[in-house]
């Protein structure tokens, strides 16, 4: 059971300082967000490890994984179809590339098409 608290200390074990403030390393993620204009995002189509079914890739999301979380409802909502965010990149069933860029460029991102 105190092996589960520890990892969230990252080795602090106690401080004097009654106005000490622990500040974790996902405190400062937040520092590198970007307005979706500084955005520089890619669509791929993508059929590899996936039975032969094709899906629509969007990498190069800069910010917190909530906006990211966000950004891909929105783009499975408006395909009408499924996905998933998965290690900072968007996943959507099915072959979408172009309605994807459509959806960032109207949303203010800058995207472009990538891959084959």
């Amino acid at each position: 059971m105190g092996s589960k608290n520890n990892r969230n200390r990252e080795g602090i074990v106690y401080s004097t300082n009654p106005d000490f403030q622990f500040a974790s390393a996902n405190d400062h993620e937040g520092a590198n967000i970007l307005n979706p204009s500084q955005q520089d995002l890619r669509v791929w189509l993508d059929r590899k490890q996936r039975g032969g079914k094709a899906v629509t890739l969007v990498k190069g999301f800069t910010g917190r994984e909530s906006d990211l979380q966000d950004l891909g409802r929105m783009l499975k909502s408006k395909c009408g179809t499924g996905g998933s965010v998965k290690d900072g990149e968007i996943i959507i069933q099915g072959d979408f590339r172009n309605k994807v860029l459509e959806l960032l460029l109207s949303a203010g991102y800058r995207a472009k098409k990538a891959g084959g």
